[in-house]
């Protein structure tokens, strides 16, 4: 393969068969003789996640890493290092491409040179259940013009959704939940185009680590809007965030 157009990234640990719900969504809609190289970043693990990445190997040209680390963000940042594409796109275990077309039409966009591209993403149960689209049933709407300024309320587009040119993209802080967030903003400051993508990127997995650990996420996340935002916007808009979430709660019975 010449120099990769597009790296993906799929972070692992023990993740046994979500790891293969991925890759088969990859290996369905991959074109033929691609320029996108896939990096597999596992933590040293212990089940059969490694042997399932192991199938795949051949037919997706798979490179693997699999070494102890320091949790999700420091395995990303490990990624990021070692992508040699253009672009970059993080696809969690669990985590789908959304359809046959959707590698093959994210390549043709790259035509336009932007250094980011994204879009909505269509949020899925463990069973398999399409819930709908996270503009949708959560109260983050998408804009299809957006600017960092737009994340003051917290994170608009899901990071499965967001691709980003490598030379955009920052770290990511390791010990933070929403340390996606902050690499969005990072990257949309860093960036002088940014498009949005007329068609859905992924199927994304409800239940990672930041609903897991829902607390510390919302913590984190105050920490960075009041790095990006300054803490007196950062407050007020946390204020705005609480009262939009108890309307949609009002309105629709559930929040998702």
């Amino acid at each position: 393969m010449n120099h990769p157009v597009l790296t993906i990234v799929t972070v692992t640990f023990n993740a046994g068969e979500l790891l293969r719900k991925t890759l088969q969504s990859v290996k369905k809609g991959f074109p033929p003789h691609a320029p996108i190289e896939y990096l597999i970043i596992d933590g040293k693990s212990t089940d059969n996640t490694l042997q399932i990445a192991g199938e795949y190997q051949s037919q997706l040209s798979l490179n693997i890493l699999s070494e102890s680390d320091k949790g999700l963000y420091d395995a990303m940042n490990k990624g990021l290092e070692l992508a040699q594409g253009e672009y970059i796109w993080f696809l969690n275990a669990g985590d789908e491409v959304h359809d046959d077309t959707t590698i093959t039409r994210l390549l043709a966009s790259f035509r336009s040179g932007a250094d980011i591209y994204y879009s909505d993403a269509l949020f899925m149960t463990a069973e398999g259940v399409p819930i709908g689209l996270r503009s949708q049933v959560t109260p983050h709407r998408l804009p299809k013009n957006i600017q960092w300024q737009d994340m003051a309320m917290g994170m608009k587009i899901c990071h499965q959704a967001f691709i980003a040119r490598k030379k955009v993209a920052p770290r990511f802080e390791i010990d933070n939940l929403s340390a996606d967030l902050d690499w969005e903003i990072q990257a949309m400051k860093n960036a002088e185009q940014i498009e949005y993508l007329d068609f859905v990127l992924c199927r994304y997995l409800l239940g990672g680590l930041s609903t897991q650990k829902h607390q510390k996420s919302l913590t984190d996340r105050w920490k960075v809007l009041k790095r990006h935002f300054g803490w007196q916007e950062a407050a007020f808009n946390h204020l705005k965030i609480a009262l939009r979430g108890a309307l949609f709660y009002w309105r629709r019975g559930k929040y998702w």
